[in-house]
């Protein structure tokens, strides 16, 4: 869920600047290099997303762990504790 909000976020936020950028160069405001530099940041943002995407899903998948890890623990004494009764 968080992962697709974040993904949604991101998406939306490179659309609006690969469109204000390709926008400026063809109105002729970033010539030449200027938009190669343009294209070169945005690429570089796009991929600093994606590696925090991919830390947050890591962080996520063993959060989830520790958390299953403890029910089935939790399951286990509640089972012991159902049989003695």
């Amino acid at each position: 869920m968080v992962e697709a909000l974040l993904g949604a976020i991101a998406g939306a936020l490179l659309t609006h600047l690969s469109n204000r950028a390709l926008g400026a160069a063809q109105r002729g405001r970033i010539e030449g290099l200027e938009a190669r530099d343009a294209v070169t940041r945005l690429t570089e943002a796009v991929e600093h997303i994606a590696h925090q995407l991919e830390v947050l899903h890591e962080d996520i998948k063993a959060d989830r762990r520790e958390t299953f890890s403890r029910l089935g623990s939790l399951e286990q004494r509640v089972s012991a504790i159902e049989s003695r009764c």
